[in-house]
């Protein structure tokens, strides 16, 4: 199915791994132009390079940006001017005890996963609803519906990304602009396998078979297995595409099943 992106600009924080780069190679697949993101220079460069070397004909870019930094994000919008597709992706995460999250570390997952869209929707949402057509797209995890208690910190981020998506949809009203939000579920994304890796070896034991313990644990999941990234991209992709006309304010699924809640 051709998804009519040909010609549309992309923005995509906190892409040069993960779910990210799959959402800017299912974007660029497609025909879109897309801008990367990321803290290096070189990773952004290596990524850059990587979809260029698969993808020839690619129209990529990258820019590197800590979108935590007022002055960096500031750099980046200058650097980016306007664009039709923004996917706020960027994002933190890791496990700890409730009692153990500091308040620089709250403030730290604030300004990542929360203010990083803040901040650019702020600067590139008016021109598209000037222009009459664009897609602003959050990608958020199920555990901001069902925040884990081992991940308070990243599960109420998550649930004010959702809202943040929701309150932006309502200025799109009678315009061409859309604002949805994605629910992932468990993905084996790169900083997830590093994650595994580390604590499979503190565990003393190998990763495959500690992955396999944490999914298997997840007693909701349908899929009874991790998410791949490219599992993501193609629903944002979908949200991206002028296909998706009449979904707007939405918080949608592709958890896997984790999410026991019919709607």
């Amino acid at each position: 199915m051709d998804m009519q992106l040909e010609g549309r600009r992309a923005f995509i924080s906190g892409s040069t791994q993960g779910i990210g780069y799959s959402i800017a190679r299912a974007l660029l697949l497609e025909g879109a132009t897309v801008v990367i993101n990321g803290r290096s220079a070189n990773a952004v460069d290596s990524a850059v390079q990587a979809l260029k070397t698969e993808l020839p004909k690619a129209r990529v870019s990258g820019i590197a940006a800590d979108l935590q930094i007022s002055s960096d994000v500031q750099r980046l919008l200058d650097a980016v001017g306007s664009v039709d597709i923004l996917v706020n992706n960027v994002g933190v995460f890791g496990v700890k005890p409730f009692g153990e999250i500091t308040d620089d570390e709250w403030v730290h997952y604030f300004n990542v996963n929360v203010m990083s869209g803040v901040r650019l929707s702020r600067a590139l949402l008016p021109t598209m609803i000037d222009n009459g057509w664009g897609r602003v797209i959050f990608i958020s995890s199920e555990s901001g519906v069902n925040i884990p208690a081992d991940m308070t910190h990243y599960g109420v981020t998550k649930a004010a990304m959702l809202a943040l998506g929701n309150g932006l949809a309502k200025l799109t009203r009678g315009t061409g602009v859309t604002v949805n939000t994605i629910l992932g579920g468990p993905t084996y994304s790169d900083g997830v396998a590093q994650t595994v890796t580390q604590i499979a070896a503190a565990q003393q034991v190998a990763p495959d078979d500690l992955k396999a313990m944490i999914i298997g644990g997840n007693q909701t999941s349908l899929l009874q297995r991790f998410l791949d990234p490219t599992e993501i991209a193609q629903l944002a992709v979908f949200l991206a595409s002028p296909m998706s006309s009449a979904t707007n304010g939405a918080a949608l699924r592709a958890d896997g099943g984790v999410l026991t809640a019919m709607l």
